[in-house]
């Protein structure tokens, strides 16, 4: 099976500098491929160049084959949300949708339905103006899924967005993968991405660094992330998790960590043993750091400041976002 988005030896200089140096990757339908890479990276640009937005400088991007200005009726082949999206703001939820559908040839009842997809069926006819950044954002998707694209184009989706809207938005991008699209996702931070995607395209400074599954890359970090848990009761946790064939590390006075624990297997585990919790936080892995080692980021600057050059099932949306 072609891939869905196919990008060869892309390039683009603007003067002397080259935002995107001989890029090549794919991104698999029905699957979330993350786009990562620091701030300055070149991914904005690459996603830009996909869309026809920017003419590359050499190579291609396609999707099965044929640049995004051939297709026929692009809307329903690729949807895109990119940062720089902005609506009209005294026109309504419902009318911006009917204009687009109108463009596009597509029928009126796709606007309720993606409306009610995106959780904003009973604020259709505000103005959009008064929305919230997270009811402008499931706008923005609710416009890129208009046509049923097979394949949709995020970039840093989750920026400004509140956990609330993070989870919303994790809940959403799976959804959809699991419809079958092809969802290609930047993001300049991989623990933003880390429970939401399938395989991972990594850049900096332009060029290609690795592309691979995140199971993948997890198994070069040191395996899946763990649970720290803050009790009184430490001795009998243990027996407890010695029953099931898990062991836990003493990081601390009353503090252990559960390596390859999921909150959602040791949650149901402690209140059946009726331990008592005073903290259950995820335990960040090394996968963070690896993202770091091949970006050449130093953690205190990344995601603050780009980069010198170095040598080395259905979502059940709210509206509070």
């Amino acid at each position: 099976m072609n891939p869905a988005i196919e990008v060869r030896s892309l390039a683009k200089h603007f003067g002397h500098v080259r935002a995107v140096d001989d890029l090549s990757f794919d991104v698999a339908e029905g699957r979330v491929t993350g786009f990562l890479g620091p701030n300055g990276s070149g991914k904005t640009t690459t996603l830009r160049m996909l869309l026809g937005l920017v003419a590359p400088s050499s190579g291609s991007a396609t999707f099965g084959g044929v640049p995004y200005r051939d297709l026929d009726r692009p809307l329903c082949h690729v949807g895109a949300v990119l940062e720089a999206t902005s609506f009209h703001p005294t026109r309504r939820a419902a009318d911006h949708l009917r204009s687009v559908a109108i463009a596009a040839r597509l029928p009126a009842s796709r606007v309720r339905a993606v409306l009610e997809l995106v959780g904003l069926s009973d604020v259709a006819r505000r103005r959009v103006g008064t929305f919230s950044l997270g009811m402008r954002q499931r706008l923005e998707l609710a416009t890129a899924v208009l046509g049923d694209p097979r394949v949709l184009i995020l970039d840093e989706p989750a920026n400004g967005l509140d956990p609330q809207g993070i989870q919303w938005l994790r809940t959403f991008i799976r959804y959809q993968a699991s419809l079958g699209r092809a969802i290609l996702v930047s993001s300049h931070l991989l623990s933003e991405m880390e429970e939401t995607v399938d395989d991972v395209v990594i850049v900096s400074e332009g060029r290609l660094v690795l592309q691979t599954t995140l199971a993948d890359l997890a198994s070069t970090a040191g395996g899946a992330p763990g649970m720290r848990v803050r009790t009184p009761e430490l001795a009998r946790l243990s027996a407890v998790l010695a029953g099931y064939g898990v062991a836990a590390r003493q990081v601390g006075v009353d503090e252990v960590v559960v390596d390859g624990a999921t909150p959602e297997w040791l949650g149901p585990v402690l209140a059946q043993a009726q331990i008592v919790v005073y903290e259950l936080t995820r335990q960040q892995n090394r996968l963070e750091e690896v993202f770091l080692g091949l970006t050449h980021v130093p953690p205190s600057v990344h995601g603050a400041t780009s980069p010198s050059p170095s040598p080395s099932p259905s979502p059940s949306p709210g509206l509070t976002s």
